[in-house]
């Protein structure tokens, strides 16, 4: 069997979109999959092959125009190349750039199904105002769809409020369990340690964290690990409150390298503004860290306050700090959620039975081809 992929960015651009296509890909040997993505630096070459993907990268190397270009000069290499290897599913990494090249080669070629696969996670009020004039056609994706799979309830509903008439289910994003649990760490001190792993923009609202611990004691240390936009201003904060001595920047890290920092901290945190459902909480779960987020988007699915993990009040620096201590001084209410939380990701959140749900999924939807 053979699937393309409409997704707007891929390795070695690293979010929660491109680890899931590369964690799923992987374990399924049964099918080619080929995936058109924006090229977006041109060191990249336009073909290669990762993994178990053939990857053809589309534009110049300049990132926002190739994003512009993806739908049109997408739809025109997966058209190409569908005359030549007949494409039993169409599959795209969200209702974005790539959302809208997907649509383009669903409408001229209907009989191929189409899975959309919803991991957003800006909120929709951002989602929508990004979106703008194009509206009607970007909802064009949703009706068009076959199957939408989106990683939370939340995201689930998304599809429904925005036009899906199609089956719609859940199949959430997932961890590699045995690369994060039980790994040893040369970080680890006496010094208690706070870890938060995002990209470094206003949603995720990492200078929440950082104003956070002015409420917490001197041997507490925050390490940030990501960038984005808001790499400037965190900088200039942590330096207005005079506490570059406990909080340390790494910047982006590698995802092999993840796991070694995490087992090095305490406690993980990401007091989110919105959130499709957040892989890093997962992640930071099978290394056995404690969690603390928001009760926003899809985070709700798998934190369960005082059970999974710890809810803080959005945008409040002060609950974030009440929450760390909170799970500091108590023991007992640590070793349950991180028991509880474990049990939770190994249940639920295992690549392994996630691509197996997958793979079920696409093969399901491919025999529309023939009924």
């Amino acid at each position: 069997m053979k699937i393309i992929i409409f997704s707007t960015a891929y390795l070695p651009f690293t979010g929660g979109a491109e680890i899931a296509v590369k964690e799923i890909t992987d374990r399924i040997n049964n099918v080619q999959f080929d995936i058109v993505t924006a090229r977006l630096d041109g060191k990249l070459p336009k073909f290669e092959k990762i993994g178990n993907v053939n990857v053809y990268r589309i534009g110049f190397g300049v990132s926002m125009l190739d994003k512009y270009l993806l739908p049109f000069l997408g739809f025109l290499k997966a058209y190409n190349l569908h005359k030549k290897n007949h494409y039993r599913v169409l599959w795209s990494i969200m209702a974005s750039y790539a959302g809208f090249g997907a649509l383009f080669f669903k409408i001229f070629q209907p009989k191929v199904p189409f899975v959309l696969t919803l991991q957003e996670g800006d909120s929709e009020m951002h989602i929508l105002k990004r979106v703008g004039i194009f509206y009607p056609l970007w909802k064009k994706i949703f009706k068009k769809a076959d199957y939408v799979q989106a990683i939370s309830d939340y995201l689930a509903d998304f599809a429904r409020r925005h036009g899906a008439v199609c089956p719609i289910e859940v199949v959430p994003n997932g961890v590699d369990i045995n690369k994060f649990r039980n790994q040893k760490s040369e970080i680890k001190n006496k010094e208690k340690i706070i870890i938060t792993v995002s990209r470094l923009v206003k949603k995720n609202a990492v200078k929440d964290i950082v104003e956070a611990m002015k409420y917490l004691p001197e041997n507490i240390k925050l390490f940030i690990l990501g960038d984005g936009s808001e790499e400037k201003n965190l900088k200039s904060q942590i330096s207005n409150l005079k506490i570059n001595h406990r909080v340390f920047m790494f910047g982006m890290v590698s995802h092999e390298e993840l796991p070694e920092y995490l087992a090095g901290a305490d406690i993980f945190i990401r007091p989110s503004l919105s959130e499709g459902m957040g892989n890093s909480f997962i992640e930071a779960m099978a290394a056995g860290l404690p969690v603390i987020g928001t009760p926003v988007g899809g985070i709700v699915d798998f934190l369960k306050d005082g059970e999974t993990g710890l809810f803080c009040r959005v945008r409040d620096p002060k609950s974030i700090a009440e929450k760390a201590k909170i799970l500091l001084a108590d023991d007992q209410l640590r070793r349950k959620i991180v028991s509880n939380a474990q049990r939770l990701v190994l249940e639920k959140y295992d690549w392994d039975k996630i691509s197996g749900q997958m793979n079920r999924l696409l093969t399901q939807i491919s025999l529309r081809l023939y009924y």
